[in-house]
């Protein structure tokens, strides 16, 4: 039964995952991995599990269809609970997410029920973003933030380690948005539940192998979402 289980959504993600997953396996020998694949036309879930017939610790989750990463996470956080798992972390497949910072990650769990890695903590520490989208995410926090009163700096990111206690508090089922709403509502439920929230800074890096997922519609959901789930929580239906 594995305490530690790093939950990675792909989509088109097989340059990547080659290379991430025995990152994660060399860097922590007791770390098992979570891969959940909506059916990447590249191979990605079936190099995944190539890796995981090799190395071991590696457990794939094929999706029907492509639906996006907050349907994705629900069921890898689902996957990793199932496996016994105390603490979990979500990252992306495209090294974004420094690797080295899993262990300050874990060691803020030790006092805290939920652990975000920012990128706004110490100033601004993104790289390689275009101005224009590196605007958009820094004042997209701001109004998420000023709205809802979450003590995060950056309540997007999707960095993050959690307790078995706050996944399991959070009913995933009623969890409904998706991309950058995804990471906002679940740091919002947790918080609303009086779960201890904790950000440490990390370096973001831009992928270089892939493309984003970013959209406009991605986008606009996280503007909308913020006032659903204020409503939500003063209906008591959060």
């Amino acid at each position: 039964m594995p305490e530690r289980v790093v939950v990675i959504p792909t989509y088109n993600e097989r340059g990547n995952i080659e290379r991430l997953l025995p990152a994660l396996l060399d860097f922590d020998p007791a770390l098992e991995v979570v891969v959940v694949d909506d059916q990447s036309p590249d191979g990605t879930a079936d190099a995944a599990e190539a890796i995981g017939r090799e190395r071991g610790r590696v457990h794939v989750v094929r999706r029907a269809a492509k639906e996006g990463i907050g349907p994705a996470y629900r069921s890898g956080f689902k996957r990793a609970l199932e496996l016994g798992a105390q603490l979990i972390v979500q990252m992306d497949a495209d090294f974004s997410h420094p690797i080295e910072s899993l262990p300050e990650l874990f060691g803020g769990a030790k006092e805290y029920d939920v652990v975000l890695g920012s990128r706004y903590l110490d100033g601004i520490t993104v790289v390689r973003w275009p101005i224009e989208r590196l605007l958009i995410s820094y004042f997209g926090n701001t109004y998420v933030r000023v709205l809802t009163g979450l003590p995060v700096r950056d309540t997007t990111g999707g960095f993050k380690c959690w307790r078995r206690a706050a996944l399991e508090a959070i009913d995933l089922d009623q969890v409904r948005s998706n991309g950058y709403s995804f990471q906002i509502e679940m740091t919002y439920r947790a918080w609303c539940k009086g779960f201890r929230i904790h950000e440490i800074p990390i370096i973001f890096m831009d992928r270089e192998v892939g493309t984003s997922k970013m959209s406009k519609r991605i986008g606009l959901e996280a503007l909308w979402i913020v006032w659903e789930l204020k409503m939500r929580r003063a209906l008591g239906r959060l």
